[in-house]
């Protein structure tokens, strides 16, 4: 079993954090917009928005996916912090492999 090597662990997690938080960006987007009409949206409650309703699903999707994809980076960072030095390995060196 010497096949070719798989992803690099950066990309493993980035691969987790990217799909991740496309899917619940779409279902945060189909809560919201299921309850907020985008001809209704107004800048800070002044003009209204200037967009087409397309482009307001559009542009507040990709806030959604960046913003949870930054949650999902820092829970995965803080999940992944390397062990402290002083505690002893519980397993061999290298396991699993």
């Amino acid at each position: 079993m010497n096949g070719p090597p798989g992803p690099s662990r950066v990309a493993r997690f980035a691969m987790a954090v990217a799909w991740s938080s496309f899917l619940a960006a779409g279902v945060l987007e189909a809560l919201v917009f299921s309850v907020v009409d985008p001809h209704d949206l107004r800048w800070f409650g002044a003009a209204p928005v200037a967009l087409s309703p397309q482009a307001v699903y559009t542009v507040s999707f990709l806030i959604f996916w960046g913003v949870v994809a930054l949650g999902a980076s820092v829970a995965l960072l803080l999940v992944s912090l390397p062990e402290d030095a002083r505690r002893p390995a519980r397993h061999a060196p290298g396991w699993p492999r």
